[in-house]
């Protein structure tokens, strides 16, 4: 049985969360399983309650446990990966063999102010679509994503039906945009009150932001606002090390 090892210089609170995190990762602890009390926990471990409570709390803030009040903690579903690439929610889900969703919050048609007219690099006062919705995996709240697309490009695209539908999708098939470029930044935020009633987390819990331009044929035709649940999501990146100069 794995230990903790007390004349080690890492924190046994940390020691704690390897071994629980281990168990996740080797599925001898299954998602929706619960984990050990903290008192079998103090007991197996010969840990103080403080100490295992420090442990848990790690892994809980982590997202990769979760508590229900009055029952105790248990396993969370694994994060998905945060896609580094060009490709819309509903791809990225249905790859993951889930369910996309999408329900309509708002939409609008704007005149491009200074920022957006910049970001897409046209005149102020150029008409903007604003789409907002909220981004479904079978049936959970992920993201909620505001679309700045240029009018120009798809004039009545407001009068289309888009709740449940890949807004990428309709755009390629009924305007002919698909999109081969695009860049996109990734910061930390913390959710406000009514982001959180709608992603069904709490309230200045951990979210990631994502700004996104998509490119067609060199032109900004969608400027992509969104936030996601840092609780459900991760980000991956392969590193290798560059190539030595002689």
């Amino acid at each position: 049985m794995v230990t903790i090892d007390p004349t080690s210089p890492v924190p046994k609170y940390f020691q704690l969360r390897a071994i629980l995190l281990d168990l996740i990762e080797r599925a001898e602890l299954p998602v929706d399983a619960p984990i050990p009390s903290e008192r079998e926990l103090c007991s197996r471990f010969g840990l103080s309650r403080m100490t295992v409570r420090q442990g848990v709390e790690q892994l809980v803030s982590e997202g990769r446990l979760y508590r229900v009040p009055g029952k105790g903690t248990f396993v969370a579903r694994p994060k998905l990966e945060m896609p580094l690439r060009l490709v819309s929610f509903s791809e990225d889900m249905l790859s993951r063999g889930l369910r996309p969703g999408a329900i309509d919050l708002s939409r609008r048609t704007i005149p491009a102010d200074a920022r957006l007219a910049r970001m897409f690099e046209v005149p102020e006062g150029t008409r903007i679509h604003v789409i907002e919705r909220l981004r479904t995996a079978d049936g959970e709240p992920m993201a909620l994503e505001r679309a700045h697309i240029l009018a120009s490009l798809a004039p009545d695209l407001l009068d289309r039906r888009l709740a449940d539908r890949s807004l990428y999708g309709v755009l390629e098939a009924v305007y002919g945009i698909v999109f081969d470029a695009g860049d996109q930044t990734i910061d930390a935020g913390l959710a406000d009150a009514a982001e959180a009633k709608r992603l069904h987390i709490p309230r200045g819990s951990a979210v990631l932001l994502l700004q996104r331009r998509s490119y067609m044929g060199g032109v900004c035709a969608e400027l992509g606002v969104s936030t996601y649940r840092a609780d459900r999501y991760q980000i991956h990146t392969a590193l290798g090390n560059p190539p030595s100069r002689t």
